[in-house]
């Protein structure tokens, strides 16, 4: 059968990019209701500090609406953690919505001020008399847990939130009892910083007479909001509030969840009967979202003389800030589950504790975990095949899991259900001409400088953010809406939800409508994250779309006097198969008679298993050594994720993510000095990668339809971001490896970093 066009597996152009690029998209910040107020927030200067507020002398200044302390929000519920563990559940402290007496990290917010115009909001702001008494803070997971460390809560000893452990450790012991050889590494994966195109905002205006609020945030979902912020928070009936997301300028799972400036704007408009408008300036950012990553780990890896893995074995600590963001203790502990990656691991050990320091809390950010893992994991599988002298291609093949072992349980519990992990890493090794590379190294040694070429693969789990519901329905002109709780902020849900439609309907895409985002017009929605948006809301769309396809059948059998069965679907039209008798959508819409009800379709969908996508980054870097500058100079991603609904937004995802892991791995980092000041909070100081930083990717899909999925697919929102800075850093050190036997250098990777390795080995073997 011929594809359909503008169905799956076309390259459709996106749709939704024709309003982007002519500047007519709809953002947060351009949602500006008539007099509407403006709100900043005061935050704290001090990493850790005792406090005293009085905003009287500001709340008299000229323009000024009210401002919000502790005390006039003191009846709301805090920012809630939502993960537990099952057999060791936690109690962790308070998130306020504004400091009560005690702030804990820069950026605290110790008070919202709300004023006509946002240049009386600052000096409102500054009028606001603080004392404060600063206390001793502690910086870093290896610090807080010293003996002695300044603690961020009274009741949290060791500032430890939870030390516990996965896996089997006798088991794991035994099997390092009996190795050949050990290889050990000892890593940091830094703290990141999101920073998203679009910077959080928030609008809500109040309707007094229905004591009604409406909220207009760029989020990544709008019914979980609604439903934290009114039952947890506000404390209010769902039905009290409406919650809109429009346009999203990327959100990379930093905003999935609730924020403070939320609830006190929603306060705030109760409060003065008034629109107010909320929105974070880079500064905020910098001090007031959730960030990512952050953990120290130490990792062994027990070999067979001929480098079988015999176990693994794991000691984690993650840095949860200050507080515990919605799913901050869930990112290690989850991810900690995907460490024994694509390899045959039978023994497996994992001690993790979740720390607190004196910093901005952390949460998911594109791969929650997963990306933490694969570095782990693939950091170690180069330097066991450094210790026994295998190469790194040589040590994978030897320890893949075997698609003939499919379905695999993992020592962790994870259970693949498909995947050929040699045939995507040999075909990313012949693309990049693997066998040639000595040359090539051979050829800029010549030139002064050093080549190094690095191997990374991956498995994440995804698709497994719960239930998913999607409404499609035929509208009066005969185009198609869908109707779906999940929140596109960039990835092109609107053209790849319209492919599914094209794939039953063959309806032009144009013709293809998507409502998401508002509380009002969607009944349920869970939202983007976790890249489940395909693998469960596109299923939902997809059978939804069937079960509408067989109602309009029923309708055009009735009009056409024949059966169901002789009905074909297309262009918007029902026909009687090889025949020229028709009739069209808009037609099937309009016909006297017809139930309401069969204009449209429902469906539902929930993966408890999930999806496992994989894959081979293949990365060769060139180094200078007289200055420590890297250059990628060939870049290579074969990925396995099921089934490809769209080549072009694949590309689009895998290049995205790719280049993050790229920043990670050589300039991104969120340096705290030991006051707990944060030192990179700005773009001054704070790198993000350039084009010119990044390669010309080349990406192949090697797919493997997945099992456990209606549709095949893996989900690959984040799949870059996992398998590029092991990559990275695993080129990085072959080359430094093979000229200087230089086995290590911590993330980010940057030239004065790498200058510093090599002049220290210089001058060790000068001595």
């Amino acid at each position: 059968m011929a594809p359909i066009k503008f169905g799956v597996g076309q390259s459709v152009l996106r749709k939704e990019d024709d309003a982007l690029i002519r500047g007519k998209g709809r953002y947060t910040d351009d949602h500006a209701p008539s007099a509407a107020m403006h709100a900043l927030v005061l935050r704290s200067p001090h990493a850790h500090a005792k406090f005293t507020i009085n905003a009287s002398r500001a709340r008299g200044l000229p323009g000024v609406g009210t401002i919000l302390t502790a005390e006039d929000v003191k009846e709301l519920g805090g920012l809630p953690c939502l993960f537990n563990l099952e057999e060791n559940p936690f109690t962790g402290p308070p998130y306020p919505i504004l400091a009560n007496g005690e702030v804990r990290h820069v950026g605290d917010a110790v008070a919202f001020v709300v004023a006509d115009t946002l240049d009386e909001a600052r000096d409102a702001m500054e009028a606001i008399e603080v004392n404060w008494t600063v206390l001793p803070a502690v910086v870093g997971v290896a610090n807080a847990v010293k003996e002695g460390a300044p603690q961020v809560w009274p009741d949290q000893p060791g500032n430890v939130l939870f030390d516990v452990s996965i896996g089997d450790k006798k088991t794991t012991e035994a099997a390092f009892e009996k190795a050949h050889a050990v290889a050990e590494i000892s890593i940091v994966n830094p703290r990141v910083v999101t920073n998203f195109i679009e910077t959080r905002a928030a609008v809500c205006e109040y309707d007094a007479k229905r004591d009604h609020l409406t909220l207009t945030i760029g989020s990544q979902g709008s019914h979980r909001l609604r439903e934290i912020l009114c039952q947890m928070v506000l404390k209010i009936p769902l039905e009290k509030m409406r919650v809109i997301c429009p346009d999203v300028g990327g959100g990379f799972g930093t905003k999935l969840f609730p924020y403070r400036e939320y609830a006190l704007a929603a306060v705030a408009a109760r409060k003065l009967r008034k629109s107010v408008k909320w929105t974070a300036d880079r500064a905020d950012h910098f001090m007031g979202d959730a960030q990512g990553r952050d953990n120290v780990t130490t990792a062994r890896m027990a070999l067979a003389e001929d480098g079988k893995f015999l176990g693994m074995d794991v000691d984690l600590m993650g840095d949860m800030g200050a507080y515990l963001s919605a799913f901050g203790p869930y990112i290690p502990h989850g991810g900690a589950g995907m460490l024994p990656g694509l390899y045959d691991i039978q023994a497996f050990h994992c001690r993790v504790r979740t720390v607190f320091t004196n910093t901005v809390p952390v949460d998911a950010y594109r791969g929650a975990g997963r990306p933490e893992a694969a570095y782990v994991v693939e950091r170690l599988v180069d330097a066991a095949a450094r210790k026994v002298g295998m190469t790194p291609d040589a040590i994978r093949r030897k320890n893949f899991i075997s698609p003939r072992a499919m379905p695999y349980k993992t020592a962790t519990g994870k259970v693949y259900d498909s995947g050929d992990f040699t045939a995507h890493m040999k075909r990313a090794m012949e693309i990049a001409n693997w066998k040639e590379f000595p040359k090539r190294a051979k050829a800029a040694k010549k030139q002064g400088l050093v080549r190094g070429i690095g191997l990374s693969t991956y498995v994440e789990v995804c698709g497994t953010m719960g239930e998913e519901t999607a409404n499609v329905r035929l509208d009066p002109n005969g185009d198609v809406t869908i109707l779906i709780g999940t929140q596109s902020t960039g990835q092109g849900h609107q053209t790849a939800y319209a492919q599914l439609i094209a794939e039953q309907f063959g309806l032009a895409p144009e013709r293809v409508h998507i409502l998401q985002g508002d509380t009002d017009q969607i009944a349920t929605g869970l939202g983007t994250g976790g890249s489940a948006s395909i693998p469960t809301g596109g299923v939902s769309v997809e059978r939804a779309t069937r079960e509408l396809g067989k109602n309009l059948r029923e309708i055009a059998a009735e009009a056409l006097e024949t059966s169901p069965g002789d009905l074909e679907i297309n262009d918007g039209t029902v026909r009687i198969a090889g025949t020229d008798r028709s009739i069209t959508f808009a037609d099937l819409a309009k016909r006297p008679g017809v139930d309401p009800s069969k204009l449209n379709a429902s469906a539902t969908f929930t993966s408890a298993d999930g999806t496992f996508p994989n894959g081979t980054h293949l990365a060769e870097v060139e180094i200078d050594p007289a200055t420590g500058i890297i250059k990628i100079v060939n870049y290579v991603v074969v990925d396995d994720f099921g089934v490809t609904l769209n080549p072009l937004l694949l590309a689009g995802q895998v290049h995205g993510g790719a280049m993050q892991g790229i920043g990670q791995a050589l300039m991104e980092q969120a340096v705290y000095n030991k006051d707990g000041q944060l030192v990179t909070g700005t773009f001054m100081d704070y790198a993000l990668p350039r084009a010119s930083d990044g390669p010309s990717f080349v990406f192949e899909t090697h797919n493997v339809p997945c099992k456990t999925n209606p549709l095949g697919v893996k989900g690959a929102g984040e799949a870059g971001a996992i398998g590029s800075c092991p990559a990275v850093v695993n080129a990085i050190i072959d080359g430094l490896w093979r000229e200087y036997e230089i086995d290590h250098v911590d993330m980010p990777a940057t030239a004065e970093r790498v200058w510093i390795a090599i002049r220290e080995h210089q001058r060790r073997h000068s001595l």
